[in-house]
């Protein structure tokens, strides 16, 4: 299939919803679970798992019984028709669930909401490397972050103005939004031929038992790999994932909670903040992914690193050493956490647009969903670890931890990048650039 940015656009709504939908509820689930149910901060943080408990389990599976699967629709699309369309109601009766302040309600529609979210989302994030060659996928995974970045700020923000009405409308409006945009990639991004014509006939029973039997048996022998492997590339690269999810994730969780109860201001304006991350991520997307094919994908990791360790530390000093006087935008304090947000969502977009081309670049065509699921189960597994963990340190402490929790993984994962050789595109011949798997 000829490869087209247009095409990667209209893939990147997919993108776009699920942005939408976790924004939100990462933005303002906590706030619930600490008001409405008195939940204590490590509590909540085990709460917010729920997603990342999924995923660790599911998404290995998942992308292997994509990479076997064979429809006229294609071999990822059938995930997304079924679980799109299922996550985006449950998101919608969260605040309906609230609103009966009963526990068992409430819990049971996000975990189904994440079940459902867990069902498509492997699947949608293999669908990029499926129809883009190996020399674009900086790029690619840039315009697709991009569009994240815009699923994110119009969360943030347009969730701001609508939470201020009424709590429900941002939960009411995420979930359309979601919903169409994931229909634009049914309806508009082909499958490549070969996806799309049926295989060999295989019942359902016989095919879950081989997709669960080679998906977590591949996950056992790339994990083998990864640890026994001479070459410590992918084991570097996935600790480096680990631990700047952990830094980026507890940070995600908890700030709209900073915000509301050591900053003195309202959680809306804690999400708006959140969302001028997004605003410099979607605005730097694209060009990080260009950096990381020009310089190398190692070095703008790195780089993206150091400058939102550098971000997450000045917000340490300056929310310890004054308070805003109010909620409003315009507050000095407040305006200067924007304005370090601001580049702290450009070192994000260089560390996170680059890190699953590194990854998928060190296998082959036929295990991109195995190695996509591989990403996301360290990924996801951080996200387990952080929620809870910072939120103990917010109960023992207080949450003047909260960003220099964020600065210590931040730094721990610029290390352990120095020790990866592979999975780069890039290496100076004179004046010309070559194509270079291996950096070796």
């Amino acid at each position: 299939m000829e490869f087209k940015y247009s095409r990667i656009f209209l893939l990147g709504f997919g993108f776009f919803g699920v942005s939408i939908i976790w924004s939100l509820y990462n933005a303002y689930i906590p706030i619930f679970l600490q008001d409405t149910f008195k939940m204590s901060r490590t509590v909540t943080g085990f709460v917010m798992t729920i997603d990342n408990l999924f995923a660790v389990l599911l998404l290995p599976f998942l992308g292997a019984l994509s990479d076997k699967t064979r429809t006229r629709f294609g071999r990822r699309k059938p995930y997304i028709l079924l679980g799109a369309p299922s996550a985006a109601l449950m998101f919608a009766l969260i605040p309906v669930a609230r609103a009966y302040e009963n526990l068992a309600l409430f819990m049971g529609t996000i975990i189904l909401m994440n079940f459902f979210m867990a069902l498509f989302r492997s699947p949608v994030i293999a669908f990029m490397p499926d129809i883009t060659p190996s020399e674009k996928r900086s790029q690619a995974n840039g315009v697709i972050n991009f569009m994240g970045g815009v699923g994110a700020l119009l969360a943030y923000f347009g969730g701001k103005v609508l939470y201020d009405m009424n709590y429900a409308y941002p939960f009411f409006a995420g979930a359309a939004i979601m919903l169409l945009a994931n229909l634009l990639v049914v309806l508009f991004v082909p499958e490549p031929e070969e996806y799309r014509v049926p295989g060999e006939k295989i019942s359902l029973r016989k095919l879950l038992s081989e997709t669960s039997r080679k998906s977590f048996g591949e996950l056992k022998e790339n994990l083998k790999d990864v640890f026994a492997s001479h070459e410590k590339s992918l084991l570097f690269i996935l600790l480096s994932i680990f631990l700047w999810f952990v830094a980026f994730n507890s940070v995600e969780t908890f700030f709209t909670s900073y915000a509301k109860y050591h900053l003195g201001i309202e959680e809306s304006t804690g999400a708006f903040m959140m969302g001028v991350v997004s605003l410099s991520f979607m605005l730097f997307a694209i060009p990080a992914g260009l950096l990381g094919g020009r310089i190398g994908r190692k070095k703008t990791i790195t780089a993206g690193l150091i400058l939102v360790s550098a971000v997450m530390l000045l917000a340490y000093f300056l929310g310890e050493t004054s308070k805003p006087e109010s909620s409003a935008l315009t507050d000095p304090v407040v305006l200067k956490f924007m304005v370090l947000f601001f580049f702290g969502g450009i070192g994000w977009a260089m560390v996170n647009v680059n890190s699953l081309p590194m990854v998928v670049d060190m296998t082959t065509e036929e295990k991109l969903g195995g190695y996509t699921g591989l990403y996301y189960f360290f990924s996801q597994a951080a996200n387990l670890v952080a929620p809870p963990l910072a939120g103990a340190f917010l109960d023992v402490i207080g949450y003047k931890t909260l960003l220099p929790f964020a600065v210590i993984f931040f730094l721990l994962a610029a290390v352990t990048m120095q020790f990866v050789r592979r999975g780069d595109i890039v290496r100076y011949k004179g004046d010309a650039l070559d194509y270079v798997p291996d950096m070796d």
